[in-house]
């Protein structure tokens, strides 16, 4: 039998005919409108953002601005597009064979000189706009205003180029703003993390800045950080200095500063808290250097943060830690270690001279990770066991998706205490400790939290880190803490 309809053909339905029907007539009207502005701008911003080139240039200009908050915005926007791109080309395209729509309604000024081969459900140029503008608006807002208007011209332009049905725009934007979204649950953006504002600190507000004092430590290329706080606290005094002289100038500093700041590394953050404990002075940290756990983890992340809680007087009281042995002392706000990581920074510090920080670090990891030996040993019950590394953090550690761990509340009381067990292939069980995360015991590592740890019998010369900083201990070493010890200015949350 030949049939003059084919039966296994499936027929829409009566909803579906009419969600086309209606479709088509949206084209048809914005294909049969006059768009004079549109033109000479709408084709070329399309084509510019084939393989999503002009998202690319978009991203490279934002990281270009240098701040923190810029730079996330940038690698979330490109994270989301790349989600989005992948689900557009392995599951969208393939799922629905639509035929591209006919240009016959579409001026020829209007249409590209390269028509796209591929099936028109769903668009993915809107899917990538909608995805890299989402992504970027959920770590920063205010880039998210400015990029939104060129995502929603790229994707008009699919409309009024003649390549897409409206459905296949709207199909592939919800798409792309469902992949952003997709990355903040594997990737928290730093917002869903808010540090609680508590115990808050009765601290005096410096309109103009007069009583400040901020000392910026040159080599970790603060000066820019620096304008931009001085210009919005014209009256704080700016002292710029070399490494060698920044304790130095932090102690003259906190002897006639109402608040006594700091702008630099972690390293140099930890001078000036131990400086501002001993004096009694409130300490607002400029964040200066690469990593800036300790202002981050506050909630400040640049001049504009910093100077509106010097502004207002607002800020909060956290923990210190603190740690002796054999006369020796010493104060961290992030964390100390002992083990491979302090070797680990003894080494990089050896070849950094040489050939730069990041190669030093890769040259001193597997320097120490080659080495058949374990650099700790703790007794328990009469038995001895070989450690990797002791970190203890000042405040417990938590983690959000594959994101690293972070502090949530800086003055909880508690030491976040990890071990990672010996044996072999270091290298592994540090990875194995590391990918673990929050959980409090695995194979490779073991996790607890306490208000004080006490080690004796440790070799001498072992190396311990604090913040960045290395010395040597040896026999009893205490670390305890040092309850809501520290006054530190940082924004506090709107109502």
């Amino acid at each position: 039998m030949s049939p003059d309809v084919d039966l296994t053909a499936r027929r829409p339905g009566p909803l579906r005919d009419r969600l086309l029907a209606l479709d088509s007539r949206l084209f048809e009207f914005a294909a049969g409108r006059n768009w004079p502005a549109a033109e000479p701008v709408l084709p070329r911003l399309s084509r510019s953002a084939n393989h999503g080139v002009l998202w690319f240039a978009t991203a490279a200009a934002m990281a270009a601005s240098r701040t923190p908050r810029s730079r996330r915005a940038a690698a979330r926007g490109l994270a989301s597009l790349t989600l989005a791109s992948l689900t557009i080309n392995t599951l969208g395209k393939r799922s629905v064979r639509r035929t591209r729509p006919v240009l016959d309604p579409v001026p020829l000024v209007r249409q590209l000189k390269r028509q796209p081969i591929t099936t028109s459900f769903p668009s993915g140029h809107s899917a990538s706009a909608a995805a890299f503008a989402t992504g970027v608006a959920l770590e920063s807002p205010a880039w998210g205003a400015a990029v939104a208007p060129i995502a929603w011209s790229v994707a008009l332009s699919r409309v009024y180029t003649g390549v897409h049905f409206p459905s296949d725009v709207l199909a592939g934007a919800a798409l792309g703003a469902g992949a952003a979204f997709a990355v903040r649950g594997l990737v928290p953006t730093r917002a869903q993390v808010v540090p609680p504002a508590r115990p808050r600190a009765q601290v005096p507000a410096l309109p103009d800045g007069e009583g400040l004092v901020m000392v910026a430590n040159t080599a970790s290329g603060t000066a820019e950080r620096v304008r931009a706080l001085h210009d919005g606290l014209p009256l704080a005094e700016i002292v710029e200095c070399e490494p060698t002289d920044v304790r130095a100038e932090l102690e003259k500093a906190a002897a006639r500063a109402t608040v006594l700041g700091v702008c630099g590394g972690d390293g140099t953050v930890n001078a000036a808290a131990e400086i501002a404990l001993r004096h009694g002075v409130p300490l607002a940290v400029l964040p200066g250097g690469t990593l800036n756990h300790f202002a981050y983890d506050l909630g400040v992340e640049g001049a504009r943060d910093l100077t509106r809680a010097v502004r207002q007087g607002e800020a909060v009281r956290v923990d210190a830690g603190r740690f002796s042995s054999d006369g020796r002392e010493g104060v961290f706000v992030n964390a100390c270690s002992l083990g491979v990581y302090p070797e680990l920074v003894r080494e990089r510090e050896r070849w950094s001279r040489r050939i730069g920080g990041w190669p030093a670090g890769v040259v001193g990891a597997l320097r120490v990770l080659r080495a058949d030996r374990h650099p700790l040993e703790a007794g328990f019950r009469g038995r001895t066991r070989p450690l990797w590394l002791l970190f203890v953090g000042n405040g417990t550690y938590h983690r959000m998706g594959l994101t690293p761990g972070r502090r949530t509340d800086l003055a909880d009381g508690q030491f976040d205490v990890r071990v990672v067990h010996g044996g072999r292939r270091p290298a592994l069980r540090l990875l194995a400790a590391a990918v673990a995360g929050p959980l409090t015991r695995s194979p490779a590592h073991a996790a607890v939290q306490v208000g004080r740890l006490h080690l004796s019998g440790v070799a001498p010369g072992t190396l311990l880190a604090y913040d960045g900083e290395v010395t040597e201990v040896e026999g009893e070493v205490t670390l305890e803490k040092l309850p809501e010890a520290l006054t530190v200015y940082r924004p506090l949350p709107r109502n």
